[in-house]
């Protein structure tokens, strides 16, 4: 096998001294010229970098069933397929503390943890707590209970709440609240959304977002744009894809077999990857509430590792 020689040494051979007339032929220069325009190409091919600039998470309602048996398992099982952070939305009937040392014997993490929203408002100490056992520096809340339709008046009264909160979550416990939509805030509100109400009437300081981006692609938005629109306020993501053919509405529920792979629904996975780059997202996670979750997601963690910049 011929071993690779560096660029150094191949502009060395090309490039010879001068003999001793002083002459050094001129056809040399467009060898290197071209040697270095190759190496040049070589170089951008080989510093292509993946659109997710870290591995996905994992949320833990993928694997709702399997968790309700068998923790021990489903946790050896997501790390087989090279996943090793789970943002967990359920304690699946036993203690932060126990899933903690599950996770550690196995070099996993949690770095969100999600609570309901009656859970949080009542006892935010408490939900502190667990997160904190859990090793979570996130805590998340993923509905706003209404009478549909979600409303105004519905999107400043949880505004409220979650700046409440949100500050005792980070003074007390140095925790970042998110809220996660789920598409009925992206109703049209004045020259925006009720998303953008929830915005502007909570303290960047308290209240971060996780975007779910089936979600908001299903409440009529464009997943990357609100993204881009939110910035360093977006810290988490929720990755999932919708079936094509699949309309969407602002009810903010659609049935399970519409999660498909990603890649393969009608989000613009890509778009949505450089914005979150882009907007400094700390973690990105894997969701697919589908019935078929066991074969879609391996084809999900493919298709993001085959994304290059």
């Amino acid at each position: 096998m011929i071993e690779p020689r560096p660029l150094s040494e191949f502009i060395r051979m090309t490039y010879r001294q001068p003999d001793r007339a002083g002459f050094r032929p001129s056809a040399h220069r467009g060898v290197i010229a071209f040697v270095v325009a190759v190496a040049a190409g070589l170089g951008s091919c080989m510093a292509a970098e993946p659109l997710l600039r870290r591995p996905p998470g994992m949320v833990s309602y993928t694997y709702r069933e399997p968790f309700k048996t068998d923790i021990p398992g489903t946790l050896d099982a997501i790390r087989r397929l090279g996943v090793r952070d789970i943002e967990f939305s359920n304690l699946f009937g036993t203690t932060a503390a126990v899933i903690r040392r599950l996770l550690d014997e196995r070099g996993m993490t949690c770095s969100s943890y999600g609570v309901g929203y009656e859970q949080l408002m009542k006892s935010p100490d408490t939900v502190a707590a667990d997160a904190t056992i859990l090793g979570a520096r996130f805590v998340r809340v993923a509905w706003i209970p209404h009478q549909a339709p979600f409303t105004a008046d519905h999107a400043r009264a949880a505004a409220a709440d979650f700046n409440r909160v949100g500050r005792t979550l980070r003074e007390r416990h140095g925790l970042t609240f998110c809220y996660h939509n789920h598409g009925y805030e992206f109703a049209p509100h004045g020259d925006g959304t009720l998303f953008d109400l929830i915005a502007a009437e909570t303290n960047p300081d308290d209240v971060a977002f996780e975007i779910d981006i089936l979600w908001a692609h299903f409440g009529g938005a464009n997943p990357a744009a609100v993204i881009e629109r939110y910035g360093s306020r977006v810290k988490l993501l929720h990755l999932k894809d919708l079936r094509r053919g699949v309309t969407g509405d602002l009810t903010g529920r659609t049935p399970p077999e519409n999660d498909v792979a990603l890649g393969s629904g009608q989000i613009d996975i890509p778009a949505v990857l450089r914005a979150a780059a882009r907007a400094g997202v700390a973690h990105a996670y894997i969701e697919d509430e589908s019935p078929l979750f066991a074969e879609q997601v391996p084809r999900s963690i493919a298709y993001l590792q085959s994304l290059v910049e």
